[in-house]
């Protein structure tokens, strides 16, 4: 594989080929995995295909903060090994859907890094190429939608030349530093 450099020495015709390239081989290692997968930020969906008609109890499912493991019972996993960033053992959940796939929801610790794949050991995808689905922010769970306003916030407050969140902040304690202490000259007094 190419490094950086390379690809950055590419003409745009070359870039393109190259980019479909990389995308077809990608994805016939995606289908050749025994499973599939999608993600958003927040979590990542797996389907594993089991025999039709398996039931409940004749699996073996294990999640856990950075391990998972699916297999039918007495057999070899279908999937199992590590994952490759921790999730949120109390949020995340798996059904057998139509006795024929078991699906997993897994919440991710980290909400703001894609994934390059499920298990360490299986091939990565391109995580520079992801284009998230338009989202709104009442989608966003509490944290999040939080960080993407105050990011929104400050932004907006540096166009117009006005001070970010953080020195809002900062303005506030020293004000209330200066009427907590009257007894003290803070006419030099300047916040950095």
């Amino acid at each position: 594989m190419s490094t950086q450099d390379d690809y950055d020495k590419l003409t745009p015709e070359e870039r393109e080929i190259r980019d479909k390239a990389d995308r077809q081989r990608e994805a016939e290692e995606q289908a050749a995995l025994p499973y599939s997968w999608k993600q958003s930020l927040q979590d990542v969906d797996v389907v594993v295909p089991v025999p039709k008609g398996t039931r409940a109890r004749e699996l073996v499912v294990v999640i856990s903060k950075k391990k998972l493991h699916v297999g039918l019972k007495d057999k070899d996993p279908i999937m199992a090994g590590d994952l490759c960033q921790d999730i949120k053992i109390e949020e995340s959940t798996w059904t057998l859907e139509d006795q024929s796939s078991v699906e997993l929801h897994l919440e991710k610790v980290n909400k703001m890094q894609w994934w390059e794949n499920v298990l360490t050991h299986h091939p990565k995808i391109d995580t520079k190429k992801i284009q998230p689905e338009n989202s709104k922010l009442s989608d966003l769970d509490g944290e999040t939608r939080g960080m993407v306003e105050k990011m929104m916030f400050d932004n907006q407050q540096k166009q117009l030349g006005k001070p970010t969140s953080d020195e809002i902040k900062k303005q506030e304690a020293l004000r209330k530093f200066q009427l907590a202490h009257p007894e003290l000259d803070f006419s030099n007094a300047k916040i950095s």
